[in-house]
């Protein structure tokens, strides 16, 4: 009897593992919605941005534009998916992109579908967009 259920709870967690292993990897942003409509938000609701001086895999917003601007930071072990890319920070910390695009979001938006950095430094920051 002993060995039947060692060997049921081994087939168990085979099982489990592989159907884990499986599973799609969940997209770094959510699609949220704001007084222009859809906009790509992080887990908690926050409104992402995309800043038109970031090139070349590169972003441009470092230092104290960081603090302004906190770059939507990839957690160990997440993994590139579809349109969702990484760059190599100057800190060495990672931050995800859309379609090639660093994402931001905006220390004055203060609640979901908040959009207040839409505009900004001259039309340079602007919503991200589904």
């Amino acid at each position: 009897m002993r060995k039947l259920l060692m060997t049921v709870c081994a087939t168990a967690t085979i099982v489990a593992t592989m159907a884990f292993a499986q599973m799609p990897p969940m997209a770094p942003t959510k699609i949220g919605d704001s007084a222009k409509g859809k906009v790509l938000t992080n887990d908690n609701g926050m409104t992402l941005y995309v800043f038109d001086k970031d090139s070349g895999g590169k972003s441009a917003c470092n230092g104290p534009c960081a603090g302004n601007w906190p770059p939507l930071k990839v957690a160990a072990g997440a993994m590139a998916m579809g349109d969702y890319g990484m760059i190599t920070r100057d800190d060495g910390s990672k931050q995800w992109t859309y379609k090639g695009r660093p994402l931001y979001t905006w220390k004055k938006d203060k609640k979901p579908g908040d959009i207040t950095g839409d505009g900004f430094l001259n039309g340079a920051w602007r919503i991200a967009r589904p």
